[in-house]
């Protein structure tokens, strides 16, 4: 017998969601969810460049080093050093006045790390929305659990929501999904490379065997446009849906396989 639970978690400025069904009982059931989400507000506590305390504030301020700072910081510091190198430069931890900001990491991070947690006190059949970045695990028992939807990007000029695509990961060694884009919060996502090219996107999904390798590649490939197609075609295990500035669609060479069927 099986306990079905959902659990909505405010943090980061954003939502979690937790959806699943777990072989504990209720009460054992909320623990696990509760220390998951505990998790999250740790990474929040040290990572939030908003709350003037939190250590990543303290660095941008000069008042400490990465060495006075708790060990995890330096893990995500080393991590964004090899996510840079992995994207050619594309996917970069420093914003333009040169602040340490891993924001673009960190919650997929976070998120992963409060999963990982759920499959060791023995719940493996759920999914973990990140505010619309999404990772499944491997025991999910539901049909439609394996079937993702990208969301209509909504812009003055589309104004509309509703769903893009529905793509069915079952079978696939695809986990994950994420997605970055300017139509709904607006050019928050920097150019690392202070080229003068204009981004013709609107949003980017990108699909991965993990959720931080997903959001890593959909930061990157809106940053770079959408040549980055090329590039990502040469990445193993990555398929992508671009939505470019006129509405119409581009996508890696192997994303036509993901499509769900009318069934």
């Amino acid at each position: 017998m099986t306990t079905p639970f959902e659990h909505n978690e405010e943090c980061m400025g954003t939502v979690f969601v937790f959806r699943g069904r777990s072989p504990l009982d209720q009460a054992e059931t909320q623990v696990a969810l509760t220390r998951a989400c505990a998790i999250l507000h740790q990474a929040d506590q040290i990572f939030s460049l908003y709350k003037p305390e939190s250590p990543l504030s303290r660095l941008a301020r000069g008042e400490a080093s990465v060495a006075d700072l708790p060990p995890v910081v330096s893990e995500i510091w080393d991590e964004c050093e090899r996510v840079e190198k992995l994207t050619d430069g594309w996917f970069k931890a420093f914003t333009p006045q040169n602040t340490f900001d891993p924001s673009g990491l960190v919650k997929t991070w976070a998120a992963a790390k409060a999963a990982i947690h759920l499959q060791h006190v023995g719940i493996e059949d759920f999914t973990v929305n990140a505010g619309g970045d999404v990772l499944l695990s491997d025991g999910l028992t539901v049909k439609e659990d394996w079937r993702i939807g990208i969301s209509r990007p909504v812009s003055i000029a589309s104004p509309d929501a509703g769903v893009l695509a529905v793509f069915d990961l079952a079978g696939t060694d695809y986990r994950a999904v994420a997605t970055s884009g300017s139509a709904e919060r607006g050019s928050h996502i920097w150019n690392p490379k202070f080229d003068a090219q204009p981004n013709e996107l609107l949003q980017v999904s990108v699909f991965s065997h993990d959720l931080v390798t997903a959001d890593v590649w959909a930061t990157a490939s809106f940053a770079e446009g959408v040549r980055s197609i090329e590039r990502l075609n040469r990445q193993q295990g990555i398929e992508a849906l671009f939505v470019l500035a006129d509405q119409s669609l581009a996508a890696t060479d192997g994303l036509a396989a993901l499509f769900a069927k009318n069934s």
